[in-house]
């Protein structure tokens, strides 16, 4: 899932930041009101972070002006500003949830998974599977046959992004821009390396290899019956 965190506080960014990624998300961060809010129309988020005080335009004007453009993005606002009175103008002006600083980065993270639960009920997929590799995308657990797979955060998102889009190539650059962000160096080994981790893990210990390399265009997560005209390796 893709995140937007516009929060003019460098510190309190970087910790929700780090903490979103290690939880298998991928997150951008704008520290500007207005261009946070012209990034939120420009790329397309599972849900957004939103501090009420912002430079340029706080965090209200963004929601406003999201909402009266028709972005029905799920928005959980951030604020020092805690009273009742408070909260309910953050909701009604169209915030979905109101956490008031300081607060448990656990509860941020469960609030947030549970607006994007709620707010896009037709959109979830609970169940991934292919072949006899099965991922539970809501207790985050990755099966084969009977055994459990252990996977680390970018693993998982990796293996998810894979097996979302089973029996189709997928490139290192479409990976790259799934799974970590753009300012990745298109050169980097980083997909090699996860991509060996992953194989290791759900490909070698089992008479079926699931996970192919398909020469000088990326990779594919298939059944068996899959060929590529003998390009995998």
């Amino acid at each position: 899932m893709q995140i937007l965190i516009i929060e003019d506080d460098t510190q309190t960014a970087k910790f929700i930041q780090n903490g979103l990624q290690e939880s298998g998300f991928v997150v951008d961060h704008e520290a500007d009101g207005e261009k946070g809010l012209a990034q939120a129309m420009t790329n397309q988020y599972d849900a957004l972070v939103i501090d009420r005080m912002l430079p340029s335009l706080d965090g209200l004007a963004i929601i406003e002006q999201l909402r009266g453009r028709g972005f029905n993005v799920p928005i959980l606002i951030l604020s020092a500003l805690g009273d009742v009175d408070q909260r309910v103008e953050g909701l009604k002006a169209g915030g979905d949830d109101y956490l008031v600083k300081p607060y448990a980065f656990s509860e941020l993270l469960a609030r947030l998974q549970s607006l994007v639960r709620r707010t896009q009920p037709s959109q979830e997929v609970n169940q991934l599977q292919v072949h006899d590799l099965k991922m539970d995308l809501l207790k985050r657990k990755v099966t084969r046959g009977n055994d459990v797979i252990d996977l680390q955060p970018k693993e998982f998102i990796l293996l998810e992004t894979l097996m979302r889009n089973a029996g189709e190539v997928i490139t290192r650059t479409m990976l790259l821009e799934k799974v970590w962000d753009y300012n990745f160096d298109p050169q980097t080994n980083v997909i090699d390396v996860h991509i060996s981790r992953i194989r290791a893990k759900i490909d070698k210990d089992y008479d079926v290899a699931l996970l192919k390399t398909i020469r000088g265009a990326g990779y594919i997560l298939a059944a068996p019956e899959y060929d590529a005209n003998s390009q995998q390796k």
